[in-house]
């Protein structure tokens, strides 16, 4: 039989599989492991695509990962798949991981993707943070969604947020957690 090319997974329309297809196994374990798949050092090749294509697509659309280093924070959060997704009530907290979640959050402030100059390694972004207009600091540089959100994805991080204070105003709070690691 001839390979496909592009998704032939169902529920995974934005995962293409054949750049899967073209990773070496232990790629693919390892971004199995970041994607927190269980089982994957046992899986062959194929199905190790079809986990990562569907773990994949899980992250894009807000499933919250856990480890042993998730905090308190992300137990006590409520989780947010779709920017329909309203809060319980005003200053609770949040989490997601849903790109589009995270990007509409961002564009309700104005804020702009980034990274903090200097924390580099290689060719991978650094420090991920949002550059708020009328905010100083530290020294950002805007990057793209898709290279920010890369990044998000390849460690693993939850994003946890509040879209208004107890008041009712809007808030700016935001964390990343890498329930995997204590130093994220």
């Amino acid at each position: 039989m001839a390979e496909q090319p592009g998704n032939q997974t169902p529920d995974t329309p934005d995962v293409d599989e054949t750049e899967l297809r073209g990773m070496k196994a232990d790629e693919l374990r390892a971004r199995a492991r970041e994607l927190n798949v269980s089982g994957a050092s046992d899986m062959r090749k194929e199905e190790l695509v079809h986990a990562v294509a569907t773990a994949t697509q899980e992250g894009e659309s807000g499933g919250v990962r856990t480890g042993p280093e998730s905090s308190k924070s992300l137990k006590y959060s409520q989780e947010i798949t779709s920017p329909d997704d309203d809060p319980e009530r005003p200053g609770r907290s949040l989490v997601t991981t849903g790109h589009e979640v995270i990007r509409q959050w961002a564009e309700q402030r104005d804020a702009a993707p980034a990274t903090v100059e200097g924390t580099e390694h290689d060719d991978h972004l650094g420090v991920l943070r949002f550059d708020f207009p009328g905010y100083g600091g530290e020294d950002l540089r805007h990057v793209e969604w898709d290279e920010w959100f890369a990044t998000f994805d390849e460690r693993g991080l939850n994003f946890i947020y509040q879209e208004e204070r107890g008041d009712g105003s809007q808030s700016n709070f935001f964390r990343l957690e890498n329930p995997g690691r204590e130093d994220a």
